[in-house]
């Protein structure tokens, strides 16, 4: 059963790097920017992770690495709790908090709450184009459900259930997706694989109050017509990674107690988006003190076209991150830090805070 199980995650594996290979042909000008909604689900919530240029399906630990990899669960020693409060772009600002726990010695379960506020935003009308003194705002919300097993001593498997809603003025939309992945320990030059495919859900649609319009009795009794929106797809991705401990305790190339440099690199293929590739590199002295430093491959944010040429941001998709792991009373704080240049929006600066029970 546990070969049949490895050699279909092989499979899996196969088909995904096929996959990608294939839309990689995709030309330039085909993009499918702007086919899915809820885009907000591809946001990135982990310190860790961000610092490390978002490549965490296969080097993602604990609860934070959830959104990028189920099977990240399975990684949990004790129970964890995890926030982190986040300024982003433009005003907008989110927040997460999760609680994981270890059920039995093969067993996880957590709960993975995000929460998306745009910030105040002017209502205008064809009256008022300028606006009418009120404001709105744009909330979103993922609350996910997830569960993890280690089914051998190299392969994690793990499911999300979740729910996703967002709230826009009078209107709202509402649905559910699911999120799977592996984490497998091929035992080759000590390379680990990880694979997610994330937000597979139905179509989102909008209903609401601000769909409605005011109509003649003669055309119907209670004098309003809702109109019916499109539907349309979540933003599903695929996530094939590898990550590998160059220096480390349990490090194939060089074995140390003391420092640790971990190389990640993940493929990213989005539903609306062409495949894109994450990269980063974790040094942790003693495993109390951490760097980090990332890079996002051909990042949306880093050209800009005015219209009379393209304006490159050489720099757009670089992140930095910083960590460190206090321990005290039996419990153990992780503190992380990570800075990203997202070229023509400007800089991000992201902290999070986790803590092992």
């Amino acid at each position: 059963m546990k070969m049949k199980t490895i050699r279909l995650l092989f499979i899996l594996s196969v088909s995904t790097m096929i996959t990608f290979a294939q839309n990689s042909n995709i030309p330039d000008e085909v993009t499918k920017v702007a086919t899915a909604a809820e885009n907000w689900l591809k946001i990135e919530t982990s310190a860790r992770a961000i610092g490390m240029g978002g490549a965490q399906v296969a080097a993602g630990n604990g609860i934070d690495g959830i959104p990028y990899n189920p099977a990240s669960l399975g990684s949990l020693t004790r129970n964890e709790l995890y926030f982190s409060k986040v300024n982003y772009l433009a005003g907008i600002s989110h927040n997460v908090l999760s609680f994981g726990t270890q059920l039995s010695s093969t067993d996880f379960f957590a709960l993975h709450l995000f929460f998306l506020d745009s910030g105040p935003i002017g209502v205008t009308t064809t009256e008022f184009p300028l606006g009418t003194g009120e404001d709105y705002h744009v909330r979103d919300l993922a609350f996910r459900i997830t569960y993890a097993k280690i089914l051998t001593d190299r392969l994690k498997v793990g499911l999300t259930l979740k729910y996703i809603r967002e709230d826009i003025y009078t209107m709202s939309a509402q649905t559910f997706a699911v999120d799977i992945g592996s984490n497998f320990d091929t035992g080759i030059y000590g390379m680990k694989l990880g694979m997610s495919v994330s937000n597979f859900g139905p179509e989102i649609q909008y209903h609401g109050e601000g769909l409605e319009s005011i109509v003649p009795d003669s055309i119907d009794a209670s004098g309003r017509l809702s109109r019916i929106t499109e539907s349309f797809p979540l933003p599903m991705t695929f996530r094939l990674g590898i990550c590998n401990d160059i220096i480390g305790p349990e490090s194939y190339y060089h074995v140390s107690n003391t420092h640790r440099l971990t190389l990640a690199v993940d493929g990213m293929n989005p539903m609306d988006y062409v495949v894109t590739i994450n990269a980063g590199l974790e040094y942790a002295w003693r495993e109390t003190a951490f760097a980090r430093i990332g890079y996002h491959f051909d990042h949306d944010t880093g050209v800009l076209d005015r219209g009379n040429g393209l304006d490159e941001y050489p720099f757009a998709g670089l992140s930095l991150g910083a960590g460190t792991r206090i321990s005290t009373n039996g419990l153990a704080f992780t503190i992380d830090y990570a800075f990203v240049n997202y070229g023509i929006l400007d800089f991000t600066h992201q902290f999070s805070i986790k803590v092992n029970l």
